[in-house]
């Protein structure tokens, strides 16, 4: 006894027969995808999570487009490098570091601030002049 397809198979098969229900399920397809690509490269400039926006809107779009189907080949054959090259330990040891200089840096910004003006917001001082 043959394993009929699932409903999925058989309802993507339907819209394959019917040539306007194709077309337009893969113009739905582009949209959504190209609007989840577009979205992930706004947030790589922009707090986001951008790679995981771009590598989704690839992987909508390679559901029908075969150009996407490469280009999230290459992505992920990118990503994979690039965690390679995260995971490496001197990588990992002098990224450690400059977060650790950084976050000193950021702290005696701090206190100096503190030190100089008080609890007094930015937007609240009057007098400009650090020391007198």
């Amino acid at each position: 006894m043959a394993k009929r397809p699932g409903r999925f198979v058989r309802f993507r098969a339907f819209i394959r027969r019917n040539p306007l229900l194709h077309t337009t399920w893969r113009i739905g397809v582009f949209t959504v995808g190209a609007t989840v690509l577009l979205g992930g490269l706004v947030m790589m400039i922009t707090p986001g999570p951008g790679i995981l926006g771009i590598v989704v809107g690839l992987a909508i779009l390679a559901t029908e487009f075969a150009w996407a189907q490469r280009a999230l080949h290459h992505a992920r054959q990118a990503a994979e490098r690039a965690k390679e090259k995260a995971l490496d330990p001197r990588t990992k040891r002098r990224n450690t570091i400059f977060a650790v200089i950084g976050g000193v840096l950021a702290g005696a910004a701090v206190i100096a601030y503190l030190v100089v003006y008080g609890f007094n917001l930015p937007w609240n001082i009057n007098d400009l002049t650090p020391w007198q």
